[in-house]
């Protein structure tokens, strides 16, 4: 995409974020969570674990396991259909290959068929549709049309109402992960394109709304287009960021080659790639507020494993130059290495919420591991092909 192409008109601009902003205003806040397992912080998580963090095959999938393991025991019996649990079954399913362990895509679909593979409650909130991208991952194996009935009942639900594609409905930029990759995945599911295309114009919208051309980052939501750090950037949230990444990721995944916007896609994600490997931390990670790293010392684990995901499946899928991110790569895994407890617990994820902030060290939520499991599958497969652990310093 060219310099013009992504160059937003001012009125056009203005009037996107005054629409984000009301509907800010009236729309429930996306920041929480109704699961009291989505994580926590405990006082005294125990020393870190004696792991490798070189990327090599068998070093990834000891990291994974223990990650995997812990996880796991905490959750196996909890039914949940939160969106902070859908990161977590994307990466349970990817640990289930990864692993060779069924356990872990088992977890997932006992959910899916406890619930009817069911969906949260808001018609319209992207936080509600984001356990269908597990229950779409899980089609794809077992074709069960069981699986894509209350998914199909919801979507059509929305491209039948009288304001579809006449309101911006992603005005925080979590929602570009949560809710698209579904739509992607419907479409490539049942063949019909009517869902990649409303996905397709829901996405620039809010891309015209909180994607600043010049940095290469999207603003969480309209109310952070204007605010600045104390050394006076832009704030640019880790996680936010990490989320569109993810999102876009996902969503090629399952977008065919053939799609008319698809080179739009792949340039965003070259964009954002780029610039966050501009800004990566000398230990691998990025920090919560992207472009103040002095003002927040703690490494952010799961934007950190969001973005690593994104760059790794884009290295694999010839969207990124191998040879200018597999150093990315490995200096970034090596560092999600360094953040697993001897437990299991993966740490430095920060709680709930939707701006750079401060939390202890031991802080762990579900979608942060997730995320680092994701990664993992995707780092895996670099790995089998280059091993980079000589790089990873």
């Amino acid at each position: 995409m060219s310099t013009r192409q992504t160059r937003h008109r001012p009125h056009a601009f203005a009037l996107l974020s005054l629409l984000a902003l009301l509907l800010l205003a009236l729309a429930p806040h996306a920041a929480h969570a109704d699961d009291p397992l989505a994580g926590d912080a405990p006082a005294h998580p125990g020393p870190r674990a004696p792991l490798s963090g070189a990327m090599q095959p068998e070093a990834i999938k000891r990291a994974a396991a223990k990650v995997a393991a812990w996880q796991y025991a905490r959750v196996k019996n909890h039914v949940s259909l939160d969106w902070t649990f859908a990161p977590l079954y994307l990466g349970f399913i990817d640990a289930s290959k990864l692993l060779h362990d069924p356990r872990y895509a088992a977890c997932v679909q006992h959910v899916g068929e406890a619930t009817d593979w069911g969906l949260a409650k808001r018609l319209t909130m992207a936080d509600d549709q984001a356990v269908g991208q597990a229950w779409l991952m899980l089609y794809q194996a077992h074709h069960d049309p069981a699986m894509l009935k209350a998914l199909r009942q919801r979507f059509d639900t929305r491209l039948a109402h009288p304001w579809h594609g006449k309101r911006l409905l992603w005005w925080w930029s979590d929602a570009l992960f949560m809710e698209p990759p579904v739509w992607a995945g419907l479409a490539k599911a049942t063949h019909d394109p009517a869902y990649l295309d409303h996905m397709n114009q829901q996405w620039w919208l809010t891309s015209k709304a909180l994607y600043d051309p010049h940095a290469h980052l999207f603003s969480r939501d309209a109310r952070y287009l204007d605010k600045h750090e104390a050394n006076g950037k832009k704030i640019f949230w880790s996680r936010g960021n990490g989320w569109v990444m993810a999102g876009l990721a996902r969503v090629l995944s399952l977008m065919p080659a053939d799609y008319p916007a698809r080179p739009r896609y792949v340039e965003q994600l070259r964009q954002m790639a780029a610039a966050v490997a501009a800004i990566q931390g000398k230990d691998g990670l990025w920090r919560t507020g992207l472009l103040d790293a002095a003002a927040y010392p703690q490494p952010e684990v799961s934007g950190s494993a969001l973005m690593l995901f994104a760059i790794a499946w884009g290295v694999n899928h010839g969207v990124l130059d191998r040879a200018t991110y597999l150093p990315v790569v490995a200096r970034g895994w090596r560092g999600l290495v360094s953040q697993i407890y001897a437990s299991g617990r993966l740490g430095n994820i920060q709680p709930i919420g939707a701006a750079p902030g401060n939390y202890p060290p031991d802080a762990s939520y579900v979608y942060g591991v997730g995320a680092f499991l994701m990664a993992a599958w995707q780092v895996a497969a670099m790995a089998r092909t280059h091993p980079a652990s000589s790089t990873a310093r």
